[in-house]
């Protein structure tokens, strides 16, 4: 998207390498969040700033949220930031840069984004086809436009494009580089000395894409909102169940994850049409082939 215009509009205005930062790091496990703060923090700690780091990972191996709070000045007490005292918001999913916006320092926060979503399973509270998930609406377009500075843009597939989507947050980090007036050989010095050796090179040039990017024209803004397509139409399942062939063995009534089928006597009956999703599990495990789910398109 693209960023609010600057004296110089070809690239941000530097903040001063003597000023200290609360920077704020969120994603969700497995996309390098720790990766950006061990790098922020090692960064300042060479410039010889005081530096304190916080971090909660919980249950970030199963997708679980991750973030840190990186501080560093002349002078650190507290190793967290408080509601509306970041002043860089560095986000690697989308739905955690929502969450965490309301600890930008009003009016001269800076948001950096990777639009990337990756949509939790709670989002989606119904498993019809085409179901609306809830997960957060808000576009690029939406958010960026509400801080002094800051940027969306599609990191996971400028990485991807690299070679290796795991460095897109190398990528965010290079365009956060832009914001930050210290030279660009630190920066490289850092990276080479917290990541695997093997990685080195995909890491840097990720550095040095995300460094160099530049919002797109206007109208081409389209290209890097997120997806906000109509939900499909509602669509009618019908399930059959042929009682010549059935058994009565009750696999079907007692695996089908919406409670639609149940027990009749000897055979099994669908007791809530409107409740299937078709998924279909009921006519995999059939041992008797007596069901036959199909998609019979919206209800006249």
């Amino acid at each position: 998207m693209r960023p609010l215009p600057h004296e110089d509009d070809s690239a941000p205005a530097p903040r001063p390498a003597t000023a200290g930062l609360n920077i704020l790091v969120v994603g969700v496990g497995g996309q390098g969040v720790l990766m950006i703060s061990k790098a922020l923090a090692l960064l300042a700690q060479r410039r010889g700033f005081a530096v304190k780091q916080s971090e909660v990972h919980g249950m970030a191996k199963r997708g679980g949220i991750v973030f840190s709070h990186v501080r560093f000045a002349e002078q650190v007490w507290s190793p967290t930031i408080a509601r509306g005292e970041a002043d860089v918001l560095v986000a690697l999913e989308w739905a955690e840069a929502l969450r965490w916006l309301d600890h930008l320092r009003p009016g001269r926060g800076i948001f950096i984004a990777d639009t990337r979503r990756i949509v939790p399973p709670f989002a989606c509270r119904s498993r019809k086809p085409g179901a609306p998930s809830a997960y957060a609406r808000e576009t690029p377009a939406d958010v960026v436009g509400r801080h002094a500075e800051g940027c969306a843009l599609d990191a996971t597939g400028i990485a991807t494009a690299l070679g290796d989507s795991r460095a897109a947050n190398t990528v965010l980090l290079g365009r956060l580089s832009a914001w930050l007036d210290y030279p660009v050989s630190d920066w490289h010095e850092v990276i080479a000395a917290i990541v695997p050796k093997g990685t080195r090179e995909i890491n840097r040039a990720a550095f040095d894409a995300g460094r160099a990017w530049t919002a797109p024209d206007p109208d081409e803004s389209e290209a890097t909102a997120l997806a906000t397509a109509a939900p499909a139409p509602d669509l009618h399942i019908g399930v059959t169940i042929d009682a010549a062939w059935c058994k009565g063995c009750g696999i079907c009534v007692k695996l089908c994850p919406e409670r639609c089928l149940a027990m009749s006597g000897p055979t099994a009956i669908v007791t809530s049409p409107t409740a299937c999703t078709g998924c279909r599990v009921c006519e995999w495990l059939c041992p008797d082939f007596a069901v036959t789910v199909r998609n019979e398109g919206v209800p006249a």
